[in-house]
């Protein structure tokens, strides 16, 4: 049986990405053939979580491909059916509102858009310090876009970050499934 081809995203929420990459290695384990894509920032941006160049190291052994990380990079990857899946985790409030309005200048804009043009799932995992804030309302617009799905998520720190929102990893492989079935994963805020 062929491997289900997942292309897997990555967005400068750089506190979460220890989480996603376990998720990331986690599925490859599960025999996902793993397409690792990254925003510029993901990509280049060392920060206090780690450097850039030991991140994407990292990424791109446990896929054992090199990282899309460049808007050209992306585009093909729609059109040449690179990927039955694709995940953007993390995705920040900066992509998720890209993403809502259409805009496309960034590698993980770009693999959205080629992605959804030809009608295949997109899978959304929000981590994002103003989702109940300036982003809200593009997770609404986003809840109701044929082909977008988002992995259950929560407010993170209610007291201190009140607008803020983490998608729950742990339930990326239970969403990623969901969405191939065309259903979004219930209850979206646990």
């Amino acid at each position: 049986m062929e491997k289900m081809k997942l292309g897997y995203a990555m967005t400068g929420s750089f506190c979460t990405f220890d989480k996603s990459i376990r998720e990331m290695a986690r599925l490859a384990e599960m025999d996902y053939d793993i397409l690792p894509i990254m925003s510029e920032n993901a990509y280049t941006v060392s920060t206090r979580f780690g450097k850039a160049s030991e991140i994407v190291s990292r990424v791109e052994n446990i896929a054992n491909k090199s990282v899309i990380h460049t808007v050209s990079g992306a585009e093909p990857i729609g059109p040449r059916g690179m990927c039955d899946l694709l995940l953007v985790a993390p995705c920040t409030g900066n992509t998720l509102s890209k993403i809502a309005l259409g805009i496309t200048d960034t590698p993980v804009t770009m693999a959205v858009k080629s992605q959804l043009r030809i009608g295949a799932p997109v899978v959304l995992c929000v981590a994002s310090n103003d989702a109940l804030g300036a982003s809200a309302e593009n997770i609404g617009k986003l809840l109701n876009r044929k082909n977008v799905y988002f992995v259950p998520f929560s407010q993170d720190d209610p007291q201190h970050k009140p607008n803020s929102l983490v998608a729950h990893f742990e339930l990326i492989p239970q969403a990623i499934e969901m969405a191939l079935a065309g259903r979004q994963m219930q209850p979206i805020f646990v």
